[in-house]
């Protein structure tokens, strides 16, 4: 897991951007140094798949995954929940998913797409993301998330308002799809001083979460 001031350039008009900046470049290849794939992310449910190092990087897609030894697959968040994804066949993946890429399935396609490339039982990690007691939201919203995936998405904050319990989401999500361990890191973004937080303090910056074979 590592720490990036800047998400991936903004080019609406262009389909994929591959360069980044030489100390964003810098701080990439001080975690693993291979070709990234990261993705514009756009809360939706697209999947990337990754046929070679460095593949698809700036697609506008929420999810990527991969059979091929040498590829590094990226996803960026502060809140949202990052999720990383493995079989024992060699199949990777990660995924990004916030509140509308729960409701639009983005955690089951990824699954999905590892399957076509051949993986058999998968197993995930959450990395940190805004907790509950943290995460206010408002209910019609949560109506949403929940008719998806049952009243388990629900919680309170600390203040006792209605709240979207973005973990049990992540957990109901990959259940219904045959995934049943998922590691959690149980970092809340939100309230760890080590994490960036757009809920918590504004921040701009995240967190990349990153997977490799």
């Amino acid at each position: 897991m590592g720490h990036g001031p800047s998400g991936p350039p903004r080019h609406p008009h262009r389909p994929f951007v591959t360069t980044v900046a030489p100390d964003v470049a810098t701080r990439r290849r001080a975690v693993v140094d291979l070709p990234w794939t990261w993705l514009r992310q756009v809360h939706g449910d697209r999947v990337v798949t990754v046929a070679s190092p460095g593949e698809g990087a700036g697609t506008r897609a929420d999810a990527a995954v991969t059979d091929r030894a040498g590829c590094a697959l990226a996803v960026l968040a502060a809140d949202c929940a990052p999720v990383a994804l493995a079989s024992p066949e060699g199949v990777i993946g990660v995924a990004h998913a916030g509140w509308r890429g729960l409701a639009g399935g983005v955690l089951e396609r990824t699954v999905d797409a590892m399957r076509a490339l051949g993986a058999g039982e998968i197993e995930a990690v959450l990395g940190p993301c805004i907790r509950p007691e943290c995460y206010e939201f408002g209910a019609h919203d949560l109506d949403v998330v929940a008719t998806r995936l049952g009243d388990g998405v629900r919680g309170r904050t600390t203040a006792g308002e209605p709240a979207l319990d973005l973990p049990a989401g992540v957990v109901l999500a990959l259940g219904t799809v045959g995934v049943a361990r998922v590691a959690d890191t149980e970092v809340c973004t939100a309230c760890s001083a080590a994490q960036f937080s757009w809920r918590g303090d504004g921040s701009h910056a995240r967190q990349a979460l990153v997977v490799w074979r």
